[in-house]
């Protein structure tokens, strides 16, 4: 892979891992939303959850292929 088609690969990871990230916060948001509204549907906020943790563990792979460990 040339170092252009690499740049441009990176660029696309980049803006998915903003939309996750976006989509991270409107979940949490939806969350705090749900409880602060007090008659909230705990299979609902349960669902909710489980959506955020699988977007953040999609996240944190996104990150480790945009920034790889390097051993010293």
């Amino acid at each position: 892979m040339n170092k252009s088609a690499r740049m441009e690969q990176d660029e696309v990871l980049r803006v998915k891992l903003e939309v996750l990230r976006r989509e991270h916060r409107d979940l949490d948001e939806a969350i705090d939303a749900l409880h602060d509204r007090g008659s909230a549907d705990m299979l609902t906020i349960k669902r909710l959850k489980k959506q955020k943790l699988v977007l953040k563990d999609r996240i944190v792979a996104l990150e480790d292929r945009l920034l790889p460990d390097i051993i010293a």
